[in-house]
C-alpha cells in the first residue's frame, strides 16, 4: 500500500509534480483536462514513472474496440467495495493519460485502467496487472489502426508469459485467439452483435462456421471455449450456475455484457457478484454518454458511436420511430480521417425516424443515407437540427470529436 513505503524516487516525485503543474496550467487555459500533456511531461522527466506508480497497486487493464470506458467505470465501481480505486475515468487511455491518472491516486489500493488497443502490450509490461479484461476487437479508425487480426496477434504476443488473470469474451474469435496465449483465462459469454470482422479464422485463415451462438473453424479446429461466466437475458450466470440480476441505469444489451465481464473481474478480487452488480447501478452516465440534457426546451439523449460495431449497438437502444434522430460525424485526428467505415453501417435500421445530419463530414454521411434510401435533412448546427425536429425526445448519435463538440454546445 502507498502508506507502507513510498515507492517514488526523488526524480519520480519531481516528474509527478511537474506533470500536475502542466496539467493545471492546461486546465486554466481552457484546453481540456490536461491529463495527456501532464503525463507526457512527467514521462519525459522519468520514463519509468508509469511502472513506479503502478508498483503498489493491484492493477486491472481493460481493452477493446468498444465498451472500454464504460466497462472501466463499472469495474472501478465494483472494486470500490474492496478498497479505494484510482482510474482514468475520462478515457485518456494511452501511456501519458494513464500515468497522469495513477499520479493522482496515491491512497488507492486498486487501479482500473482503460488502455487503447495498440498500447495494451506495453502498458501490461509496465504495470504488471493482476487482471486484464478483453471485450472485443473490430475495425476502427481505418487510416491508422492496425488491421484487427494484426491487433489480435499483437495482444497474443504481448500477453504470452503474463501472470495476469485474463477475463476474455468467449464469443469474439479474435479475442479468444489473443487470450489463448495466457496461462490463466476466465471466459465470459458476453455475446458479439457485430460479426463482420470475425468470418475468417485468426489461427489459420479458414472460414469460420457459426451455428447459433457457437463458432469454430472447420479447417484447423480452433473453436469457442466453454465460458464459466455468461450473460443470460437480464442476469449474469456465475461459475456455480447462480443467476444474478443486472440492474443498470445504462441502456442496452451491450452494457449488460459489459456488466457481466465486470462482475467476472470483480470476483477475481473477491467481490461477490451481488455486491459488484449492486454497485454498478450507481453509474448513470459515462463521460457524458447516455446523458439526457435539456437544450432549447427539448430533451436530447447523447449517444457515442465511433465505428460500425458501435453504431449497430446504438441503433438497438434508441427509442422507436418516429423519434427524431440527429447524426453527427467528424473526421479529425482523434476520429480517424477515413470515413469509408460509414458504408459498413446498416442505416436502414433508421427507417421511419426523422433524421437530421450535422458535423464536419455531414455530406459523406448524407451520401451514405441517400444510398440506404433514408429521408433526412442536412443542417448547419445542432441548434438548427433541434429547431427542425418534430416533438418528443431527440436521440443524438455522434462519433468521438463530434460528441465532444455537442457536449460543449449543449452544456453537458
Amino acid at each position: 500500500m502507498a502508506g507502507n513505503s513510498d515507492p517514488l524516487t526523488p526524480r519520480a516525485k519531481i516528474a509527478v509534480t511537474a506533470g500536475k503543474a502542466v496539467a493545471a496550467a492546461s486546465r486554466a487555459a481552457g484546453r481540456g483536462s490536461g491529463s495527456v500533456i501532464g503525463g507526457r511531461v512527467a514521462l519525459k522527466l522519468d520514463p519509468d514513472l508509469l511502472a513506479r506508480l503502478a508498483q503498489h497497486l493491484d492493477v486491472v487493464l481493460v481493452s477493446a474496440t468498444n465498451g472500454k470506458t464504460t466497462t472501466t467505470r463499472l469495474i472501478a465501481e465494483a472494486l470500490g467495495a474492496a478498497g479505494p480505486v484510482v482510474s482514468n475515468a475520462l478515457g485518456a487511455n494511452m501511456p501519458a493519460g494513464i500515468t497522469s491518472a495513477l499520479a493522482g491516486g496515491s491512497e488507492a489500493r486498486y487501479a482500473v485502467i482503460e488502455v487503447d488497443e495498440k498500447y495494451l502490450a506495453g502498458v501490461a509490461r509496465d504495470t504488471d496487472p493482476k487482471c486484464i479484461a478483453l471485450l472485443n476487437l473490430s475495425r476502427d479508425q481505418l487510416d491508422r489502426a492496425a488491421e484487427t487480426r494484426m491487433l489480435a496477434e499483437n495482444w497474443r504476443e504481448g500477453l504470452a508469459g503474463s501472470k495476469a488473470v485474463v477475463v476474455a469474451n468467449a464469443d469474439d474469435p479474435l479475442v479468444v485467439w489473443a487470450a489463448s496465449s495466457s496461462a490463466n483465462v476466465i471466459w465470459v459469454a458476453a455475446g458479439q452483435m457485430w460479426k463482420d470482422d470475425a468470418w475468417s479464422c485468426p489461427s489459420c485463415g479458414g472460414v469460420m462456421q457459426r451455428p447459433g451462438d457457437d463458432w469454430f473453424c472447420g479447417d484447423c479446429g480452433f473453436r469457442r471455449p466453454s465460458p464459466s461466466w455468461a450473460l443470460s437475458g437480464d442476469h449474469v450466470l456465475d461459475p456455480h450456475g447462480s443467476a444474478w440480476p443486472i440492474h443498470l441505469q445504462l441502456p442496452g444489451r451491450a452494457n449488460k455484457a459489459n456488466a457481466a465481464s465486470s462482475a467476472a473481474v470483480a470476483a477475481v478480487f473477491g467481490v461477490p457478484p451481488q455486491v459488484a452488480l449492486e454497485r454498478m447501478y450507481q453509474v448513470q452516465a459515462v463521460a457524458g454518454r447516455y446523458d439526457v440534457v435539456q437544450f432549447m426546451q427539448r430533451d436530447l439523449r447523447l449517444l457515442l458511436a465511433k465505428n460500425p460495431a458501435g453504431w449497430l449497438e446504438t441503433f438497438s437502444l434508441i427509442d422507436p420511430p418516429p423519434t427524431p434522430v440527429i447524426l453527427s460525424v467528424n473526421a479529425r485526428g482523434a476520429d480517424g480521417t477515413d470515413t469509408s467505415w460509414l458504408w459498413d453501417v446498416d442505416y436502414t435500421r433508421l427507417t421511419g425516424h426523422p433524421i437530421f445530419v450535422i458535423g464536419d463530414r455531414k455530406l459523406d454521411l448524407a451520401v451514405r443515407l441517400e444510398v440506404a434510401n433514408q429521408s433526412f435533412q442536412v443542417c448547419e448546427s445542432v441548434d438548427q437540427a433541434v429547431q427542425m425536429a418534430p416533438p418528443g425526445r431527440i436521440e443524438v448519435i455522434a462519433n468521438y470529436t463530434a460528441f465532444q463538440d455537442l457536449r460543449r454546445r449543449v452544456g453537458n
